[in-house]
């Protein structure tokens, strides 16, 4: 039976004429629906650590990805270090150069603000909810209490 099916047996124990329970129906399905909560919470709870394990998975394969990167390109410039610009090939591999452009700027470059390009505004959530917890009004900004089921 699902929660909803649990509920609506609960409420047909209760006889409508004479408004009294049906003790031993009653109890066998409130220990039902104790055992589904229950159950749900446990899977619940082992989703949420099965997610963080992959999660932190996810973090060490990304760690391992950069080193393997940073290693390739340190490596590629060992490379072209010593070939100096000679073309290298064997059945294996084969290495060359290509020309290419990159803009340098330096830290104290004055560029002009047509060549800039600016970042939209932010709104600083903290700083709005402090501000509406001291008493500030603010238009179409307010605060709003919620209940958030813990699983422990």
């Amino acid at each position: 039976m699902t929660l909803y099916e649990i509920d609506q047996a609960i409420l047909a124990c209760v006889d409508s004429e004479t408004g009294e329970i049906i003790a031993e129906e009653f109890d066998a399905l409130q220990m039902e629906r104790d055992c589904k909560i229950e159950n749900i919470a446990v899977w619940i709870k082992n989703l949420k650590s099965e997610a963080e394990a992959l999660k932190k998975e996810k973090e060490a394969l990304a760690e391992r990805q950069k080193a393997k990167e940073n290693k390739a390109k340190s490596l590629c410039a060992y490379l072209a270090s010593v070939l100096n610009g000679e073309r290298f090939e064997t059945a294996r591999c084969r290495l060359s150069f290509r020309s290419s452009e990159a803009l340098e700027i330096d830290e104290d470059a004055k560029v002009p603000d047509t060549y800039l390009r600016f970042k939209e505004p932010e709104i600083d959530r903290t700083a709005l909810k402090n501000a509406i917890k001291q008493g500030e009004a603010i238009d179409g900004v307010c605060l709003v209490k919620r209940q958030n089921l813990q699983i422990k």
